[in-house]
């Protein structure tokens, strides 16, 4: 049997903020005059974006928790904490997020721990050492012989490459139960500025985790879900310095200019007719939002339905833009939709990165051995006594 996504879980943060909550606040800072006030206001309405979440209790009027930095000063300003400060919130923030969305896809896939052969972790908003993989054997009792691989500092395009790496594992071992799991708390980089990539960059960004269970084993889940078929990775020709993600003295810093759209609205067509190599279109889509404007230039560039990109961008309006994670969300949302994602249909999955660089790949949907039927009375007759009618 082929590799496939067996489950998927997701979680986010506890505190969770409109957008026009931090759209008044980051016009309310110090600094931001008229002109700024107004690029401030344009970009998070032209967002697309209803609400977002956050480890960051403070942006949603709440109090302080844990040893972590304070980002809002009393008086309503934000602060700069260091780099350092702001890893260390990672530090103790992330591990929970990571196990809890863990927990969910193996319950999803009724999954024991004692089955869980590989661990993947995916991050590009914290470092530390023994790290997430490590705090998963331990966090979630998992064997100590547990094969741990980290993909960090990848960006949004991250969920790609890692559940191609899950895939290629199980290829190589058939008995394999890899347990994928993204998490990024990107408000913990959050910076006032009058820069507009850095406006841009918090209009959108936002914390959560999302976890897979991929295997070739049968008899682990309900016998449905995406099976993993092709992967292709891409470089535009250009855009190397437009989607940039450094290390600063307080925080994280990203590069995130007004080209990135337009780039891969050039470029997108292209990637994906090689990618595609004459196969017939997918039936559905989970493209990466890192923005409204890039799922408009991909939905313009490859001359899709709008309905098309529905589920990437209901994802995007209830939860922003979660770095890695955000593809396993919107995964989710489709193997939960099974009208439009019907069995054999098939899901394309693209994601951006820093680079640019364009990460894609083409699942087929399985659905599971308990899918209920529906029966009129006709039919269950049919059924219980072939040739006599109700």
């Amino acid at each position: 049997m082929a590799p496939r996504i067996v489950s998927v879980g997701t979680a986010v943060p506890a505190t969770r903020v409109t957008q026009e909550q931090v759209r008044e606040l980051f016009a309310a800072q110090p600094g931001a005059d008229r002109l700024a006030q107004r690029r401030i206001r344009a970009a998070f309405d032209a967002a697309a974006i209803e609400t977002r979440h956050t480890v960051i209790a403070e942006l949603g009027g709440g109090v302080p928790g844990g040893a972590g930095p304070r980002f809002l000063g009393p008086d309503g300003v934000l602060r700069m904490p260091t780099t350092g400060a702001r890893n260390a919130a990672y530090v103790e923030l992330a591990p929970p997020l990571y196990a809890e969305a863990a927990k969910a896809a193996m319950t999803d896939a009724s999954a024991d721990a004692s089955a869980v052969t590989h661990v993947v972790t995916v991050s590009c908003t914290g470092f530390f050492a023994p790290g997430p993989d490590y705090r998963l054997v331990r966090d979630l009792g998992l064997p100590p012989t547990v094969e741990r691989y980290h993909l960090g500092f990848i960006g949004c395009a991250a969920a790609l490459p890692a559940l191609r790496l899950a895939a290629r594992i199980c290829t190589a071992q058939p008995d394999a139960v890899v347990l994928v799991v993204c998490a990024e708390l990107c408000s913990l980089h959050l910076t006032t500025s009058t820069d507009p990539q850095q406006i841009v960059a918090a209009s959108v960004f936002a914390d959560g985790a999302a976890a897979a269970i991929v295997t070739a084993v049968d008899d682990i889940g309900d016998g449905g879900g995406l099976v993993l078929e092709e992967f292709a990775t891409a470089l535009t020709s250009e855009g190397e310095d437009d989607m940039v993600w450094r290390i600063g003295d307080h925080g994280f810093e990203m590069v995130l200019s007004a080209e990135v759209p337009r780039i891969i609205g050039r470029e997108i067509r292209g990637a994906v007719d090689r990618f595609l190599a004459g196969s017939p279109a997918p039936d559905a889509w989970a493209v990466h939002p890192g923005g409204r404007s890039v799922l408009d230039r991909v939905e313009a560039g490859l001359e899709l339905d709008p309905s098309s990109l529905a589920a990437s961008r209901a994802v995007l309006r209830d939860y922003g833009n979660m770095s890695s994670a955000t593809v396993l969300f919107i995964l989710r949302e489709l193997l939960r939709d099974n009208e439009a994602v019907g069995d054999g249909a098939t899901v394309a999955g693209l994601a951006f990165g820093p680079g640019l660089t364009v990460e894609s790949a083409i699942m087929t949907r399985r659905m599971p051995r308990t899918a209920d039927v529906d029966l009129d009375v006709e039919d269950f007759a049919a059924v219980a006594a072939p040739g006599v009618s109700a």
